[in-house]
């Protein structure tokens, strides 16, 4: 009986890769769309050093190596249209106990709990256009930005229907805050390039079940254009 090979491609049962499930989904025009409301927000979630310095940290990581352009070029859409952008970023206290059980699988000078408030690995890549005057900037300790931080209150302040996710990892905070975002009743868009994972299998296995279950998944392209039109309205 021959047996599927476990490659660098990630095959799976069937013969196909992530990438090429991913594909067929996005594939199918009959697929119904939550779509855009009315008012978006930009949600970029954990574009911080520790995860975008390949040259520095083993935690970072890349899918699309112009991700952060892109994440720019939407958040300054956003703005121009009058619709807020926020910024999250994981940090702990110089102990790390505020990491709580998540923080003691491991303890290397590279683990979730080492990431210390005002360190290297904590601050927001200085590639990001950050406008901080008017853009909100959070500290979150778990993978959702929703959880205890004051974004749901921000964005009903601002009378938000629609949230756009960018960052990473796919897998991981940006998939939380989908299944929060969707969970609050906010019509969820995940721009393709603009988030990342360690290894496209994770990255493309979650977009595919993103697009199935929880987001609209959609080029960023499709994303730019809407900002382009909604600016002014």
């Amino acid at each position: 009986m021959s047996e599927t090979p476990i490659i660098g491609t990630y095959m799976l049962s069937d013969g196909k890769t992530a990438r090429q499930l991913f594909e067929e989904v996005m594939s199918n025009p009959a697929r119904n769309k939550f779509g855009f409301g009315s008012k978006a927000a930009v949600v970029n979630i954990d574009i911080q050093n520790a995860y975008t310095r390949l040259d520095e940290f083993k935690t970072a990581y890349e899918t699309d190596p112009r991700q952060i352009e892109y994440v720019n070029t939407i958040s300054n859409l956003a703005r121009d249209a009058g619709m807020p952008v926020v910024w999250t970023r994981v940090g702990y206290m110089e102990d790390g106990s505020d990491a709580g059980i998540w923080g003691t699988r491991t303890n290397t000078p590279d683990s979730l709990q080492n990431i210390k408030i005002g360190s290297r690995r904590y601050e927001f890549d200085e590639r990001c256009e950050i406008d901080h005057v008017r853009d909100a900037v959070y500290t979150k300790r778990m993978p959702s930005p929703f959880f205890e931080t004051p974004l749901q209150s921000y964005l009903v302040w601002h009378k938000v229907d629609t949230v756009i996710l960018t960052g990473g990892s796919t897998s991981g905070c940006i998939r939380a805050a989908a299944v929060d975002s969707l969970s609050r009743g906010y019509r969820t868009i995940v721009p393709i390039e603009c988030v990342a994972d360690k290894h496209e299998s994770y990255h493309f296995a979650n977009l595919t079940d993103l697009q199935l279950k929880y987001a609209d998944v959609e080029p960023v392209q499709t994303v730019i254009d809407w900002f382009k039109a909604n600016s002014g309205k």
